[in-house]
């Protein structure tokens, strides 16, 4: 099964689920998994309390510019990749208000 990610039409990332690491709820894709081009970056600061600081994107599709439509954590903190179980480090969730992220191939 594979894991995409859309918005307007536009495929954002694809990866096997295997790859894709769900943290509350978000599916953070790795980085060879996204279109090359899609993602703008954005000047919104943000910290999450126990993954650390956060950088977003704006997703861009041949239509419109979904502003902070998209995010990374750089450097987790150690403790979050403890937690999650799984290094995720530069891997790219999606706002789910604005993008698509659906399993393909479920039954």
């Amino acid at each position: 099964m594979d894991i995409k990610a859309t918005a307007d039409g536009t495929l954002l990332a694809e990866a096997p689920a295997n790859e894709v690491v769900v943290i509350e709820g978000n599916h953070y894709f790795p980085q060879a998994a996204l279109t090359i081009g899609v993602l703008r970056p954005s000047p919104k600061p943000y910290v999450c309390p126990w993954k650390g600081h956060a950088e977003y994107f704006d997703v861009t599709t041949p239509s419109r510019t979904l502003s902070d439509a998209a995010w990374a954590y750089p450097a987790p903190k150690h403790s979050a990749i403890e937690r999650v179980g799984r290094d995720f480090t530069g891997y790219v969730a999606f706002d789910p208000v604005q993008v698509n992220v659906a399993i393909q191939g479920e039954r």
